[in-house]
Order: structure tokens, then sequence, then C-alpha cells
């Protein structure tokens, strides 16, 4: 069995240094994209607090069994 030495070594190739900076600068970009979002997503929350008196408030009326419990039910913030 002849073994043959690996003459392709391209440094700047994209299995050298241009991937590996492909890959920093796409996953740099991931973290970015994630981390504005997710201020963005913080800030919409903090703007618009969520109001927990629709379930809260009166609970004394909730039956075990009733379809009249879905006014107690999560509702979106206004």
């Amino acid at each position: 069995m002849a073994v043959t030495e690996n003459t392709n070594r391209a440094v700047f190739g994209i299995n050298g240094v241009t991937g590996m900076l492909i890959a920093t600068v796409l996953l740099l970009a991931i973290l970015v994209f994630l981390t504005m979002k997710a201020i963005a997503i913080q800030q919409n929350s903090a703007q618009k607090a969520y109001d927990p008196t629709p379930i809260v408030g009166s609970l004394d009326n909730v039956k075990a069994i009733s379809k009249d419990n879905a006014q107690f039910a999560f509702q979106d913030a206004k």
C-alpha cells in the first residue's frame, strides 16, 4: 500500500485561515443578531408589563369543571 503525501496545503483556503475567519464572523453575526433581538424583547416587556388582575383578581368564582373558566385564562398584555 503506497502512502501519498498531501501536497495540497492551502493556508488561505476554505479549510485554513479563510474558513476560520468565515466561521468566526458568522458566529459573531449570529451573536449580535440574537443579542439585539433579546434587547428588543426585554424593552418591549418593560413597556408592556404583564397584568395578572384577570387571573388573580377573582378566583373565588372559578369552578373545578366549567366552560366559564376561559375568562380567567392568560390574556395578552394590552
